[in-house]
């Protein structure tokens, strides 16, 4: 505000030149006080400031009139306010007080005081006013000055000493009237009187400028005053018309909040959101949980869960509640594991007792309907323990029944079960269950003696027939893995007794391990029955291994029994089947042929077993067989070259010394006799305590003879003698006495025995199986170097079997130290010289993890193949095949094969392999982006994998990081929140806490 006082001198001026008077008056007044006061005026005018204050200054050291005196003074005081000379304030003062009655002392104040007011220095503002005499002032300078000492005071805090100003300014109805009720209602405001707010408001509001700066501080006021109706029908009008409201955003939320007292929840959640969308503001945490509610109660349950999940962040009553409302909406949208995490949430706090109450067993549900039996059996245990009379007790030990039926913690679900003294039928039905299915968890471990003890228990609540059968047909399969074939052949005998359906699949199930337990006791007759029962319901036969292998005894039946004719036709069956077998029933049907003198068509079997399948477990007996009957056949040319085939190809077969044997025989009939002296020699040299030493003794004194050289003969008998002593030697005596002692597993005197042996035995004909035994008592004694040394000695000597098992352990004793590259060519051989199947998958599944470790991951995969085609002849080996399988083919880049193989893993085996698995493939899906399908991965499948706790750790940990991936940071921190609290692995619940840390 500028204030100009300008003294005018209303002079006629000709337009033309000036006459004598006129200029004698001109320079009158040129040479005036007048004169230089207006033109210190005008220096003022122009805003010369400086200048202005300099010749007022002069001027004032000059003789003037009284009332230019105070012109002066008065302008420049006011100049050097406008200059901000340190002075000015201090002339303005002195001006006044000097003049205290003259009418320009009004201006001066009003002056100063708009100099500090418009300065934002209030005090000075305050006390410059006070030098006013406002009732000298028009109404609206009144008004104007009334509201600018009020509102000094208001920006100082001093609402007291305010209040008083605005009330007078507001009497005085003048435009600045309106600016007093403004802040007059704000004050009002503030110190809680809401009707006089409310009514200096509105009347604020018939100001233009304060139209539309009122209606949100009304909103507010309304909404204080509890007058929610009041409030809705003045401010959703306001939102409607048109006006360009200040802060609308609040009005949104002033009416939300009102609609939400209603219970009007469609119109609660309309504001809330319009106050979201505006992005001019953040809600509280209870508006938020208020406005998820209001979403909920609509039935808008994903827009819920964006509120909810966002409000239950914190751990106090609202984020309780929150949860649980969470819960449940996401139970509406059947996101059973976003449900789970929520209840869980909601059930830790004891906030609301009954919230706590309904999220433990709602948890328990919902983990029951997504399959997570036992998280289920956790919060069921929770809530009976903790609510003994409470409202869904009756419900609770129902759920817990089921829960029990399909938990994989067997052991807990018995002992929890075992706590109940009056089971109910249901309750009896989940016993039995559960402990078979502990019965089969020991098996699986090769406890024999608990998994009986299991199957006593299941058998005690006989509620399913069916499982009745299968528990007595496990009993049978158990005492037969252990050996106990009367106790067997019992439990087998009693599922046929119960005369159960022919087309139950535990009937032919028990054929065949009742035809195995008979077969093992050689009742060939009663084993017979039995594999012809069971290979005769090849329809109900899932597994066409079992089928394929019961075909193949069936023909031994007959054989053993003499009966050729169906023998030979069983084997020719197999072969015409394509049985998996196939290379046994070749050689089993030349056998057969063999004894039925049809020599030739026998030949042939064993030519095809030789040629087709170089790497059967039966090559070895079949070239024997084959050197045997072109001997019957005096085919001695073709026989020698059959044992030669042997002997060259398998050097450290058991059958060595025997085909040495017949080879001799058919040089001796060719009349070959230095080969002969040769092959009778190394049966002598290499193999002394060989069955057949003893023939090749005579064979050699014969042959030797006909040559003239008889006196050869006494240097072999001499090392016949030394190699096989009587019975009743020292040495025999020793070696048998270490032999026991290894046998009753008492390694530590064995390894103390057999060093002795070969200490004063150190040519002895046992000395291969006295190193064998030597090193694998080391080993069990747990110490390897000293097994390895033995082994490696036995290496270095002759072939024999004994070299052959030790060259397996050698390769196990590397691949446990992690020298996968020198295990190799060990295991290779072990594969190469197996005698058995368990032997050829031990093998095997050592190559594969040797090939794996070294990144030859193609051989790798091959040998996983291969393993797997021996299923279940090794426990575990089909997972593992599987796992390695995939992880070869994951790093060959085969990206698909991996997935497929992954997915057979985790849907055939429940083991920690098939745990490892289902991480890995639901680790693939989360690095193509495909989050939910990772999730949906996890919730489908995860259940089984419980008991595997790193594995089953990692998973959930994935599965954080997959929320995490998408913007569900509530979930995340649930669920790494349970894994702490619940996981018993130490590395999986740091990793845990350390995400957590990130989150929070």
């Amino acid at each position: 505000m500028k204030h100009h006082f300008v003294l005018l001198a209303g002079l006629l001026v000709p337009s033309l030149g000036l006459s004598l008077e006129a200029y004698s008056q001109s320079t009158l007044y040129q040479t005036s006080s007048q004169y230089k006061l207006d033109h210190n005026l005008e220096l003022f005018d122009k805003q010369l400031f400086s200048a202005s204050i300099y010749d007022h200054t002069r001027l004032l050291e000059k003789p003037m009139s009284s009332g230019q005196a105070k012109t002066s003074e008065l302008n420049r005081a006011m100049a050097a306010l406008k200059l901000e000379s340190p002075d000015g304030a201090g002339l303005m003062k002195k001006y006044i007080f000097d003049h205290g009655n003259d009418p320009s002392v009004t201006t001066a104040g009003l002056y100063l005081g708009d100099h500090f007011f418009f300065k934002r220095n209030f005090s000075e503002a305050i006390e410059s006013y006070q030098l006013v005499d406002e009732e000298k002032l028009p109404l609206g300078t009144q008004a104007e000055v009334l509201f600018k000492k009020g509102y000094s005071h208001f920006q100082l805090n001093q609402y007291a000493e305010a209040a008083p100003y605005f009330d007078a300014g507001k009497a005085l109805n003048q435009q600045a009237s309106f600016d007093s009720y403004y802040y007059s209602g704000f004050i009002a405001m503030e110190n809680g009187n809401t009707s006089k707010a409310i009514a200096d408001l509105q009347t604020a509001s018939q100001s233009a400028y304060y139209a539309n700066r009122v209606p949100y501080l009304l909103a507010a006021l309304y909404y204080k005053q509890g007058s929610y109706d009041q409030l809705i029908s003045y401010a959703e009008p306001k939102l409607t018309n048109g006006q360009n409201l200040e802060k609308k955003e609040v009005i949104y939320l002033y009416l939300a909040e009102a609609y939400y007292a209603k219970k009007n929840f469609a119109k609660a959640a309309e504001n809330y959101d319009a106050f979201i969308n505006s992005r001019k503001g953040e809600l509280g945490r209870e508006e938020i949980y208020k406005a998820g509610i209001s979403q909920f109660e609509i039935k808008n349950y994903q827009r819920a869960t964006d509120y909810l999940k966002a409000s239950a962040s914190a751990t106090d009553e609202i984020g309780q509640a929150s949860s649980y409302y969470l819960a449940q909406a996401y139970l509406k949208l059947e996101n059973y594991q976003f449900a789970s995490t929520s209840f869980q949430s909601a059930a830790k706090s004891d906030f609301n007792p009954a919230i706590k109450e309904e999220s433990i067993f709602n948890y328990a549900k919902v983990n029951l309907q997504k399959g997570s039996f036992q998280a289920a059996i956790t919060a069921l245990d929770e809530y009976v323990d903790a609510y003994p009379s409470g409202k869904y007790r009756a419900e609770a030990e129902s759920l817990l029944s089921e829960a029990l039926v399909n938990t994989n913690d067997y052991l807990r679900a018995i002992e929890q079960m075992d706590k109940i003294s009056n089971k109910s039928p249901r309750i009896q039905e989940a016993y039995q269950k559960v402990a078979f299915y502990q019965a089969m968890a020991y098996y699986r471990d090769q406890k024999f003696n608990p998994a009986l003890a299991y199957l006593d228990k299941s058998l005690k609540f006989p509620v399913d027939r069916s499982l009745v059968l299968d528990s007595h047909f496990w009993k049978g399969e158990i005492n037969s893995a252990a050996n106990n074939l009367p106790q067997a052949i019992k439990a087998y005998e009693t599922v046929l007794s119960n005369r159960p359906s022919g087309a139950n699949g535990t009937v032919a199930k028990t054929y065949y391990g009742l035809g195995y337990a008979y077969f093992n006791s050689q009742q060939y007759a009663k084993a017979e029955e039995q594999f012809r029962k069971f290979t005769e319901n090849r329809q109900i036969i899932a597994n066409k291994q079992q089928y394929d292998d019961a075909v193949l005894r069936l023909g031994d039946c007959y054989y053993v029994q003499k009966r050729f004719n169906e023998a030979a036709a069983t084997f020719q069956k197999a072969i015409n089947e394509g049985n998996s077998g196939v290379d046994y029933a070749y050689y089993r049907l030349a056998v057969v042929q063999n004894f039925q003198s049809r020599n030739q068509e026998a030949l042939g079997q064993l030519d095809a077993l030789i040629s087709r399948y170089p790497n059967s477990l039966y090559l070895e007996d079949a070239l024997f067989q084959r050197g045997q009957i072109y001997m019957e056949e005096s085919s001695y040319q073709a026989a020698s070259v059959s044992f030669s085939d042997l002997l060259s190809t398998r050097p450290n077969s058991p059958f060595v010394p025997y085909a040495l044997e017949g080879r001799a025989v058919a040089n001796f009939s060719l009349q070959n006799y230095d080969q002969t002296v040769k092959d009778y020699s190394a049966i002598l040299n290499n193999h002394p305590n060989s069955e057949n030493a003893e023939t090749a003794l005579k064979g050699l004194q014969e042959t030797l003879a006909l040559q003239g050289r008889s006196g050869e003969f006494s240097d072999y008998l001499t090392q016949y003698k030394g190699a096989n002593p009587s019975n009743g030697s020292v040495q025999s005596l020793e070696f048998e006495a270490a032999k026991g002692t290894y046998f009753d597993k008492n390694f530590a005197q064995a390894t103390r025995s057999f060093e002795s042996y070969l200490k004063n035995y150190p040519q002895s004909a046992q000395r291969a199986d006295a190193l064998y035994f030597l090193g694998d008592s080391y080993l069990q004694m747990g110490d390897t170097d000293k097994a390895l040394v033995q082994f490696k000695t036995l290496e270095r000597e002759s072939a024999s079997p004994q070299r052959i098992r030790a060259m397996q352990k050698i390769g196990t004793i590397e691949l446990d130290r992690g020298n996968f590259a020198e295990a190799i060519p060990y295991l290779e051989t072990s594969v190469q010289n197996a005698r058995s199947k368990p032997e050829e998958a031990e093998a095997v599944q050592g190559l594969m993890t040797a090939n794996f470790e070294t990144k030859n991951y193609q051989q790798a995969i091959t040998q996983a193949e291969r393993l797997s085609a021996l299923d279940g002849v090794i426990p575990e080996s089909s997972p593992k095949a599987l796992l390695i399988k995939a992880k070869s083919q994951n790093a060959l880049n085969q990206k698909g094969q991996a997935e497929l193989t992954l997915t057979a893993l985790v849907g055939d085996y429940k083991t920690e392999q098939g745990a490892e698995g289902l991480y890995l493939l639901a680790s693939a899906l989360q690095e193509k982006g495909e989050i939910q399908q990772s999730n949906e991965l996890i919730f489908d499948q995860s259940g089984p994998f419980v008991n595997y706790d790193y594995w089953y750790g990692r998973i959930f940990l994935l599965l954080a990081d997959n929320y995490v991936k998408s913007g569900e940071e509530f979930q995340a921190k649930a669920t790494l929140e349970s894994i702490v609290e619940n996981s018993t692995n130490a590395e999986i619940k740091e990793m845990a806490q350390s995400k957590l840390q990130t989150l929070n």
